[in-house]
């Protein structure tokens, strides 16, 4: 067989070959990640005690000298600065506790986790925003995770329940196999994973204890069971980790040793005060009543020589905290060590965070590794509102605006990784022309095909005529 559809026949089935041995345009380009956050690890706590899996990360991938959150140094806020990349005062998760001051309702940590409207001011955590550029994602007891955001969901999100134990070594073990489930199973690309320890630890019985340092050598573990999970599952080369925390913890100061900050001995709650939120560690606010905000400023600014009180609006605007609607008139913070209590002391924590963040004992930990982190790379400190930019770049995200900035944590990443992504981007580009070159060499081959067998059967038909006519001429003659 010659012809168009002989050459047709011949080219198909190698273009055809050639298609299916090669990725088409719209393959992944982007590793996966997993963000894990250690509440409440202070950035020294793994120096004075044995880490060796920690030590490990070191070695294979990236570690900051310290990390610092956003003021307020609390949970809530600091984690969805981490996965919003936005301040506090942008992003409107003030406090721990969700409250209402016309209600005088006050909501505990837990409860405030499925609280959407406490979470929700209109802007989007890293969860929501990957997902609507078509990637997979979940929420493994992540702060915010268990809320909607413009009225969408999290694909995957578990939120902790009031009696969930925060220091569960064999269940911790079982949250890593869940998510690393998830990634080769299910094929999620972004996780976020929350631990509710050091923290619980650091609280009860102070950062500077036995029952702290016992607890860092379980994370030790937990991390070392991370590691060969990771592994198991085949995730070595197509997994991130980021390892990181929301605060640090200092020792409470209590009497006799000082005099302890009690509001009482300086206002009339009952005569000056409409809402507070005090009796929560070292940071407070009020909403004096009508006409009565000066008095109260006057009567507690130099009250005490531990406790800071502004005014919201002259609030230092090197927090980034008091320009959000919910922050009450008079804000306070105490100098680390000392609590700040309102009509009685309740207080009983030996360890505590909510202080400034500028210092050292609220800095926290971040570590990384992966294929696209270097190894052995020591980071100078940042902010740990750079995170996010960092995240979205390891996940191909367009990221939300933001207050962080990539040129932080760019050094981080391996040297071939903008080459990779450059690469990967030019080979999209390459196949998806070499794809639209396809469709129209099997366009034509097409038509080819078609006026070949048109031909042919043109050329058979005027064969067969032919043959008609050299067989009926000489009957013709004969009658003649």
């Amino acid at each position: 067989m010659t012809g168009p559809r002989a050459l047709a026949l011949l080219l198909l089935p190698v273009l055809l070959g050639w298609a299916g041995g090669h990725p088409v345009p719209g393959t992944k380009s982007f590793r996966k990640l997993l963000l894990i956050s250690f509440d409440g690890f202070r950035w020294d706590y793994d120096q004075d005690v044995d880490t060796p899996n920690m030590d490990r990360l070191a070695q294979e991938g990236v570690k900051a000298k310290y990390l610092t959150p956003p003021f307020v140094t609390m949970t809530s806020p600091s984690h969805f600065t981490t996965i919003s990349g936005r301040w506090i005062e942008d992003h409107g998760v003030i406090h721990n506790m969700m409250f209402n001051t016309e209600t005088q309702w006050k909501y505990s940590f837990k409860t405030t986790q499925n609280k959407t409207e406490w979470w929700d001011n209109g802007v989007l955590p890293l969860w929501i925003t990957a997902q609507r550029q078509g990637r997979k994602t979940a929420s493994f007891h992540y702060p915010g995770g268990g809320a909607k955001y413009q009225g969408e969901a999290v694909q995957r999100s578990l939120v902790e329940s009031h009696t969930h134990p925060n220091g569960n070594e064999t269940e911790w073990r079982q949250n890593i196999d869940i998510v690393m489930n998830w990634f080769t199973k299910e094929d999620f690309d972004f996780v976020t994973l929350y631990y509710g320890e050091p923290d619980s630890v650091g609280h009860l019985y102070g950062p500077d204890t036995e029952n702290r340092r016992a607890m860092i050598q379980q994370i030790d573990r937990t991390i070392g069971y991370l590691l060969e999970a990771i592994g198991r599952h085949s995730l070595t080369e197509h997994l991130n980790v980021i390892i990181t925390s929301d605060h640090g913890m200092t020792t409470m100061k209590k009497k006799p040793n000082i005099t302890e900050i009690l509001l009482r001995n300086y206002i009339s709650f009952k005569d000056l005060v409409q809402f507070d939120i005090v009796d929560y560690g070292g940071f407070g606010m009020l909403l004096p009543k009508p006409g009565q905000e000066e008095a109260v400023y006057q009567a507690l600014k130099n009250a005490h020589p531990h406790l800071n009180v502004y005014k919201k609006e002259e609030f230092p605007e090197r927090f980034h905290f008091a320009k959000h609607e919910r922050v009450l008139p008079i804000v306070m913070y105490a100098d680390p060590g000392y609590s700040i209590s309102g009509r009685i002391i309740l207080y009983f924590n030996k360890g505590d965070h909510g202080f400034d963040n500028v210092y050292m004992d609220m800095k926290t930990i971040f570590r990384a590794f992966g294929p696209d982190f270097k190894k052995n790379h020591l980071a100078e400190p940042f902010d740990s509102i750079h995170i996010y930019p960092l995240m979205c770049k390891l996940l191909g995200v367009t990221p939300e605006p933001h207050n962080g900035s990539l040129a932080v944590t760019q050094e981080m990443l391996v040297d071939t990784y903008d080459q990779h992504t450059g690469a990967e981007m030019k080979r999209a580009s390459a196949l998806q022309n070499t794809a639209i070159s396809l469709t129209v060499v099997t366009g034509v081959l097409v038509v080819l095909f078609v006026a070949g067998v048109t031909f042919t059967v043109f050329c058979r038909k005027k064969t067969q005529r032919a043959d008609q006519n050299s067989t009926s001429e000489p009957v013709r003659m004969t009658e003649l």
